[in-house]
């Protein structure tokens, strides 16, 4: 029945089957939703059997209810706080590597093509010499 249930609503549940892309969850005697893998946390979840295990209480979030099939989906995730997101850190060039230019900005393509072939030619030179040794 799920006119017991509408979008929105936070419950309390029962794990009663796991399946490689999600879990099926009683939400009282007479129904039950399905738990999408990418529901189950905020974080990537590889086996959702390392997290949920069949008898498991759990509480989750009504997201869709399609009256025609009855089938009802719900999230874990969304009854959870999101993690705080860590800035990610500044990609710094390592401290052999040559700087680009004087000028700020990027290089145009033509400028990096000439400054390719005169360090091509110069690595072919010093090949050259060598081998004339």
């Amino acid at each position: 029945m799920t006119e017991a249930f509408k979008v929105g609503d936070i419950v309390e549940g029962k794990v009663t089957g796991i399946k490689p892309f999600g879990a099926f969850v009683a939400l009282n005697e007479d129904t039950q939703g399905l738990v999408h893998i990418s529901e189950v946390s905020h974080s990537f979840v590889k086996d959702i059997n390392d997290l949920l295990s069949v008898g498991d209480s759990v509480k989750v979030k009504v997201l869709k209810i399609d009256e025609e099939s009855g089938r009802i989906s719900l999230s874990i995730r969304q009854t959870e706080p999101a993690p705080e997101r860590r800035p990610a850190p500044k990609h710094t060039a390592p401290s052999h590597a040559k700087p680009q230019s004087d000028k700020p900005g990027f290089n145009t393509l033509e400028q990096k093509l000439k400054d390719w072939l005169k360090e091509s030619n110069e690595k072919q030179a010093q090949l050259n010499k060598r081998l004339k040794k």
